[in-house]
């Protein structure tokens, strides 16, 4: 058979591979300490999953609006006026099976072949691979540590030429945890109206922050900006909603029409009764992700210890998200062998960082237990210990 060339040129997730392998593990009854995946150890919100029951009852089992349901479109536009002070209509939102999936309908939407997306490093592994299949070219612009893995103005002005059409913005990262400051953000604003491109802003851990960082979304510097900006966004995370899949656009209303003749014919309708969820966890209490906030700056902090702790691993410590990205050159091990000798040796799973852009670094993951994360670090201790 021979398959598409488009097939050729992207990976598959070493997310998804690693997680998968650390839970086959697991099935075959061997004790894993698993930090691969980005996903909340949490159930979703008892309230949340009440409103889907009852829409399920009440026969919301049938097609829907390709661009999302209607309360949830409205739901989606008062959140972001209220929360973030962008003035998005719900003409302006298409709502998505994820937040993935709200990316790739924006990168199909708008990138073709010539096309350079700006994308700093490290990024969320989809990130290039998304702008591969659209046949466009991802344009990687390198930080490090020592500016806490953030782009700068200087980097960003320095990286657009007359083909640049989109810069990827992520903050708070993954993988690295880091927040832009509401000056930094601003900085880069200024670059982007004066270059004309157009940016997307994934805030997907939005309302996961700590020590009183601050999540401002880039288009709330002015109209120009504004004009510019696309939000993605979704419920996975902040609401412990993975397994749900839904997730938003808003944006212009040219690329929100784009986006929704793209969906109407790939997946056409997110699961109807699950957008009702998503309409209670906007419009309900907002204690549950406070919870799961206060529980994931716990375990930052045992974990940030316990990693910078171990002689040879060194990490900044994260203002948001739930991951840590310590540096592991002094093992001598790339990021592929390390997590492989480390899984099969150790059974801890994490994540190569040359997934995310960045061969000397891992991805750890504290969206776990505690019990976890103590008996975890026991064992990456040992095993850094027999390659120092």
């Amino acid at each position: 058979m021979k398959l598409a060339k488009r097939v050729s040129q992207v990976t598959p997730s070493i997310t998804l591979a690693i997680a998968a392998k650390a839970k086959a593990m697991k099935a075959e009854g061997i004790d894993v300490c698993s930090f691969s995946a980005g996903e909340p150890d949490f159930d979703t919100p008892a309230h949340i999953k009440a409103a889907a029951i009852k829409a399920l009852e009440d026969g919301k089992t049938k097609y829907g609006a390709a661009s999302g349901e209607p309360g949830l479109r409205d739901a989606i536009s008062r959140k972001l006026q209220r929360e973030n002070g962008l003035n998005y209509k719900a003409e302006n939102i298409i709502v998505c099976n994820g937040g993935k999936h709200s990316l790739y309908n924006l990168i199909l939407a708008l990138i073709e072949a010539g096309d350079e997306v700006i994308i700093p490093a490290p990024y969320w592994l989809s990130y290039p691979e998304m702008v591969t299949l659209a046949g466009g070219k991802s344009v990687i612009i390198n930080t490090d540590a020592a500016t806490g893995y953030k782009i700068t103005p200087a980097q960003l002005r320095q990286a657009i030429n007359p083909k640049t059409k989109l810069f990827i913005l992520n903050s708070p990262s993954n993988p690295t945890g880091m927040v832009y400051t509401p000056d930094e953000i601003k900085a880069l604003a200024e670059i982007i109206v004066e270059k004309d491109i157009l940016v997307v802003s994934d805030e997907i851990y939005e309302k996961i922050l700590y020590d009183g960082a601050k999540h401002v979304s880039i288009g709330t510097f002015g109209e120009e900006i504004f004009k510019r900006t696309i939000i993605s966004n979704g419920f996975a995370k902040g609401y412990s909603m993975t397994g749900w899949r839904i997730g938003y656009l808003a944006g212009p209303l040219e690329l929100i029409k784009a986006t929704t003749t793209i969906q109407s014919h790939s997946t056409s309708n997110v699961c109807t009764f699950a957008q009702y969820g998503a309409i209670a966890a906007l419009e309900g209490s907002q204690d549950c992700v406070e919870e799961m906030r206060l529980a994931f700056a716990k375990r930052r902090e045992v974990m940030y210890t316990r990693l910078n702790a171990i002689p040879g691993l060194s990490c900044p410590k994260p203002e948001g998200a739930f991951y840590l990205l310590p540096d592991i050159s002094k093992t001598g091990l790339k990021s592929l062998d390390f997590s492989n000798a480390l899984l099969e040796a150790y059974k801890v799973a994490v994540i190569p960082g040359i997934a995310f852009g960045l061969d000397d670094t891992v991805r750890l993951s504290y969206a776990t237990d505690m019990a976890t994360i103590e008996k975890g670090m026991d064992r990456l201790e040992k095993f850094v210990k027999s390659k120092i």
